[in-house]
């Protein structure tokens, strides 16, 4: 880390236990996040001056470190303590301004070898992991930014696209909020061959085409009239279901086809003439 091997150089002579070492470690993660030590203990001092480097007694207690700090723009300060419990340090970080608090505990055999507390090069163990608990756990986070609030112009607009957004959504509107004669029906297509017999198969489907063979729908070109393309000035389009069994306003075209007199006969009728 940048700057921690000049620091800890510095205040070798102070260091002669494990939470030592830690204590320095956390404090340079402090100074690189943007702050400046004020100096030791809890209340502020006549002499006090921002620096990078440790106060000069900050290691007179073992049990207790306590350090101040302030952020580089003066709008924030910290009060920082460390207690030592066994073989852990409890850190503890207070906003004064806040009353924000945040909590760090360190295991310390797991970051520092107590064997070369005077070799920096050997000193600390997973240096990296040290790191993220500190930034993630101790230093506190900066306030997210208030929303900027929308102009009356931005709100109409939102409000209004919210309300035809509802309307298009209604559970009995069919469709889109389009004029009829604009609107596209969804039907399936009745020209599909072989369709004659679908709904006996599947009569759960919803599908058309039973047993009754319907001639608009058996698969070949229909001539002349198509009743869903609408007629000008008596039904718009998508009026009436495409295929469906429909007698036209009118001549609809030529060459229709005349009914069949021998579709569907009666039971037992077997002479046209009677």
């Amino acid at each position: 880390m940048p700057g921690l091997e000049v620091l800890y150089t510095y205040a070798a002579g102070s260091i002669s236990c494990p939470q030592d070492a830690v204590v320095c470690f956390v404090h340079w993660e402090i100074i690189n996040s943007g702050y400046k030590c004020l100096g030791s203990g809890d209340e502020p001092r006549s002499g006090d001056k921002k620096s990078e480097l440790l106060p000069a007694d900050w290691s007179s207690s073992k049990e207790l470190y306590t350090l101040r700090y302030q952020s580089l723009d003066d709008k924030t300060r910290l009060l920082v303590k460390a207690i030592t419990v066994d073989n852990t340090l409890i850190f503890n970080a207070l906003d004064p301004g806040s009353d924000q608090v945040s909590d760090l505990t360190v295991t310390i055999s797991d970051h520092v070898d107590a064997d070369h507390l005077q070799t920096y090069d050997s000193v600390f163990k997973d240096a990296a992991a040290l790191t993220e608990k500190v930034q993630t756990q101790l230093l506190p986070s900066a306030p997210a930014p208030k929303a900027q609030p929308a102009s009356r112009k931005a709100e109409r607009k939102s409000r209004r696209d919210t309300e035809e957004e509802h309307q298009d959504r209604h559970p009995l509107r069919v469709g889109p909020s389009q004029p009829l004669g604009a609107r596209q029906p969804h039907w399936a297509d009745p020209m599909a061959p072989f369709a004659s017999g679908r709904a006996d198969l599947d009569p759960f489907g919803g599908g058309g085409g039973g047993m009754i063979v319907d001639p608009l729908r058996a698969g070949f070109p229909r001539p002349g009239f198509d009743p869903s393309g609408g007629l000008p000035g008596v039904l718009p389009p998508g009026a009436v279901p495409p295929g469906a069994r429909f007698d036209p306003f009118g001549p609809a075209g030529r060459n229709r086809p005349g009914p069949d007199p021998d579709h569907m006969p009666p039971p037992g009728y077997d002479d046209m003439f009677m």
